[in-house]
């Protein structure tokens, strides 16, 4: 499991800064509030989660601000997956297993590994809403399909 979860985080990386480059391409859309917020949100679960797995604080006030722009939430973006890559690479298959508590599931049982799904499909599915948002806006988005990105894997290109 641990092999696709890394290969999933990695289509992950490619896939957050190629929507975020075609959102930010165009200029309604870099502009728009909706995406931004989309964008913001895909990040802070994405970081809440993470930091749940490996052990380290995360902050909901710190973290909850929107910025006025895209260019910091694509920085976070960018800043996260490096960080997350170097975890990624020291974990186990054993550590998937490894039970997580959080005040946000109370009485509830979460390894390590399901959480790691869940940000890839919570992410997954608001990457989707984000590219529905920029063709409506005019834009483009990019194709972004896990299969298609198997053949070659290439890695994210940050604006």
């Amino acid at each position: 499991m641990l092999g696709m979860l890394r290969d999933l985080f990695q289509h992950q990386a490619y896939a957050d800064a190629a929507i975020i480059n075609a959102i930010g391409r165009h200029e309604t859309a870099a502009a728009d509030r909706e995406l931004r917020t989309l964008l913001h949100h895909i990040l802070v679960a994405h970081r809440f989660w993470i930091r749940l797995c490996q052990g380290l604080p995360f902050s909901a006030d710190e973290e909850g601000d929107l910025p006025d722009s895209l260019e910091p939430i694509a920085a976070r973006y960018r800043d996260t997956h490096a960080e997350e890559r170097e975890w990624l690479a020291q974990l186990s298959e054993t550590d998937l297993a490894q039970a997580l508590e959080s005040a946000y599931f109370p009485s509830r049982r979460i390894a390590v590994g399901e959480a790691l799904m869940q940000v890839c499909l919570h992410s997954h599915a608001h990457r989707s809403q984000c590219a529905t948002r920029l063709r409506t806006l005019g834009g483009e988005p990019p194709p972004l399909d896990f299969i298609l990105w198997l053949k070659d894997r290439p890695g994210p290109v940050w604006g």
